[in-house]
């Protein structure tokens, strides 16, 4: 297992683990990230990483990213 943010522009990967306290699992979770999905890193863009999961793009701070494991 890798963290997201390891990931390069066009890879990915499915998602294995998601760290952190309670409150940021649930954030995770309500903005599509679930274990089991595959995520895409789509490009990085001024500190944040854009990825695409459940056919939406959505940016994610380095620290976030951070805590989803691929």
């Amino acid at each position: 297992m890798i963290p997201l943010s390891v990931l390069n522009d066009g890879e990915q990967g499915i998602i294995k683990k998601i760290g952190g306290r309670p409150d940021v699992k649930r954030h995770l979770a309500d903005i599509g990230f679930t274990i089991g999905d595959t995520v895409s890193v789509i490009t990085e863009q001024n500190g944040n990483i854009i990825v695409k999961v459940k056919e939406t793009r959505i940016a994610v701070s380095k620290e976030m990213a951070m805590k989803i494991f691929v």
